[in-house]
This record gives structure tokens, sequence and C-alpha cells, in this order.
């Protein structure tokens, strides 16, 4: 089953069961998914998975954002409002990669691109992004091709 129609058919369980919040961020997710779509010029149920994983990352990213954002504000209302639908949309994205598992790539991609220096950065951050595959985070990324090319 596609990411899409799975989502599609939790909306449908959200409803059947009144689950308000989780119903209004499936909702959400389906119309940024939609755009996306319109964005591309294909049917929405011809979205493969790796643009709705890109989609979701996105909204994703947004309510990391919020949650810093609310704390650092004092609002730790709103942050937890956040975080519930942080939650809710991680449950469609792939496990995250461990820190042992990021460094190995890093290491990977630097004895790849036979980078040596800082200034070679870029070319590491691609091939470790690629290896990757959008299970790590790209500040987490950074921050390891960073420490291993000091």
């Amino acid at each position: 089953m596609s990411v899409f129609a799975k989502i599609d058919s939790d909306i449908k369980d959200a409803m059947r069961a009144r689950e308000a919040d989780k119903l209004g961020v499936l909702r959400m997710l389906k119309s940024s998914l939609k755009s996306a779509a319109m964005d591309k010029g294909v049917d929405d149920n011809a979205l493969d998975d790796v643009t709705c994983l890109t989609v979701i990352r996105k909204e994703m990213k947004k309510r990391q954002d919020s949650i810093e954002s609310f704390e650092k504000g004092n609002r730790p209302e709103l942050a937890a409002k956040e975080k519930e639908e942080a939650e809710i949309l991680a449950y469609y994205l792939p496990k995250a990669l461990s820190e042992e598992e990021i460094e190995a790539i890093v290491k990977d991609a630097i004895q790849e691109t036979g980078a040596t220096t800082k200034a070679q950065m870029g070319a590491v951050m691609k091939s470790a992004s690629a290896k990757a595959e959008g299970r790590a985070d790209g500040r987490v990324l950074s921050a390891t091709v960073n420490k291993l090319l000091s």
C-alpha cells in the first residue's frame, strides 16, 4: 500500500473513531500532498512514496520549528499540541538512523569521495544524504560530517 493510500485509509479510520486531532493533522497532510501532486502535474493517487515522504518531512520540520519557537516563547501548551501533531506525522516516516549508523554512512561517504578537508564537505554531504535516504536529519548529518572532517 502506498503512503498516500495509507494516509487516505487512516483519515477514514480517524473519522469513524471520532479522533478529531488526528483527523485534522491527516487532512492537512493530505492537502499538502495534493498540492505537491498539482505542482508535479500528476494525479493525487499517482504520487510516488518518495514525494510523499518528502512532503511529510517538510511538515515535520515545520512542527519542530514551531515547537522550538513555542518553548522559547514560554508557551508549553502550544508546544505540546505541535508535539502531538509531530508524533502523528512521524508514524508515516521510516525509522530514523542511529548515531552509529549515521557515522558509518558518513565515514563511507568520506572514503568514497576522498575528502580530507572541510572544503570538500559539500561532496561528502551529497553522498551521505543519498546513502541516508532521508532517514537522518540534515543537521545531524552535517554535524557528523563536520566532526569527522576536522
